[in-house]
Parts: structure tokens; sequence; C-alpha cells
């Protein structure tokens, strides 16, 4: 299990509309949510749609391709024993209507980041429930994909 953060970083916390993205997360699936009325996406995801103001919904894998829209150089530990420099980074996810993700970038050497950089989702396992996309650099843009998490027990 690879793993870029010590178990000392903050837990996410889940709202009702949020619990089926960390459920399909923990299946090493990225998902985005999409209004049933209009197909406007969003993350994160809420109630009523912001387009439409519809209340229907349903969740769209996508591919966990995308690139780098934005980031930042973190230079201060937010948790103990955590290495610094680290990247907060903002993706645009391929696929998905508009929608950008914040996330970390991980194996990716600062003099290498630039704005429009491929990426791919990397997923970090912080628990048996729990898995966190990170991003890092594409290995092949043209056919990067994702892997299933094997053995999640879960069934979206």
């Amino acid at each position: 299990m690879t793993r870029w953060f010590p178990d000392g970083i903050p837990q996410p916390m889940a709202d009702p509309e949020a619990v089926p993205w960390w459920e399909a997360a923990a299946g090493h699936r990225l998902v985005v949510q999409r209004c049933t009325a209009c197909a406007h996406t969003r993350l994160p995801p809420a109630p009523i749609c912001p387009a439409c103001r519809s209340d229907g919904a349903d969740w769209q894998e996508v591919s966990g391709r995308g690139s780098l829209y934005t980031y930042t150089v973190v230079h201060r530990p937010i948790a103990r024993d955590q290495e610094v420099p680290f990247v907060v980074a903002v993706v645009a996810l391929e696929g998905a209507g508009g929608v950008r993700l914040v996330t970390n970038l991980v194996e990716t050497p600062l003099d290498a980041l630039e704005i429009g950089l491929p990426v791919e989702v990397a997923w970090e396992d912080m628990s048996d429930l729990l898995a966190i996309p990170r991003f890092r650099p594409a290995r092949d843009p043209s056919t990067a994909t994702h892997e299933p998490r094997k053995g999640s027990g879960r069934n979206d």
C-alpha cells in the first residue's frame, strides 16, 4: 500500500450528500455528481443542482485522468511527521463537464510542475474504508487509466 501522508493528517468528514462519493473512492472509483434533469456535473456533491435547481442526481464515474489546473507548494507541515514540501493541486477532471478537484500532486519533482500537466489518479488507502484520490503525472497521457481497488467489499 503506497502512502504519501502520515496518519496524523485530519480525516475528511462526509455529509449525507458526500457518502456515495466516499464509498466509490473506497473502491478506487472516481465519481462526480450529475443532475438527472439537466446533466450538469458537480463536485463537491450538493442536494440541489446549481444550474437548474433540480434535486435529482446520480453518480457518473470518470476516468481518473485530468490536467493540472493550478497548484501551490506547501513548505510547512500540517501533521506530525509530514514530509515537506508537498503540493496542493486543483485538477481539471477529464470527462467531468468542467469539474475540478482539490487534491495533492504526488510523485512529482517540483521542477516538473507545470499548468496543463497531464495527470492520473493515484489512490492512497488510509484504512480499509477510506481511500483518498491523489494525482501524479500521467505515465502515458494517451492511455492512462485507473485500477479499481480489489477486495474493497463495496458494490456501488
